[in-house]
């Protein structure tokens, strides 16, 4: 029963979290009130985990949350719910675009769901900011991270290693 829970709640994710990972979130905060599978902590620890392995966020946050509910088994359940709709998705699109792509119409659509897909985003971000800045000095550091990445624009691994090492010295 857990399996097939764990696919239907992560095909839904999959289905509605147009545009990448981090829209997955505000779906996962609604599993931590719905289920007692994982706490906002939990998920804001599995943000960072799942941001610093090889992988689509979204896929590896599923594999997680599959794999820290019902093992191996629900790992591969939650984790083939939120790709399949995507798989499905794309096939169909593909089609369209390959049939309708120059049409106004279609462009017009696409258009809309920009700034929606950015307002999820957006959402996600402050919604991650709220469990992972939970003092000064939290923020501070964030804040200088944000602007490393913005003026430097280094590979994100480098950004996750020095985040590990100044944890680690300010015993965050």
């Amino acid at each position: 029963m857990i399996y097939w829970l764990l696919f239907y709640e992560f095909f839904k994710i999959g289905l509605f979290a147009i545009g990448g990972g981090l829209v997955t979130v505000p779906f996962l905060f609604d599993l931590t009130a719905r289920y007692d599978w994982f706490t906002t902590q939990e998920l804001a620890d599995m943000i960072a985990v799942s941001e610093s392995t090889p992988g689509p966020l979204g896929v590896n946050m599923a594999t997680y949350v599959g794999y820290s509910t019902a093992g191996i088994g629900g790992a591969l359940a939650a984790t083939v719910g939120l790709v399949a709709p995507s798989v499905i998705i794309i096939v169909m699109i593909a089609k369209l675009l390959r049939r309708f792509g120059s049409s106004s119409c279609l462009q017009d659509l696409l258009g809309g769901v920009r700034p929606a897909v950015l307002a999820l985003i957006l959402f996600a971000g402050i919604a991650i900011a709220k469990l992972a800045w939970v003092s000064w000095e939290n923020a501070l550091i964030g804040l200088a991270f944000l602007a490393a990445i913005h003026w430097v624009k280094g590979h994100p691994i480098v950004y996750i290693c020095l985040g590990a090492i100044v944890g680690l010295v300010l015993r965050l």
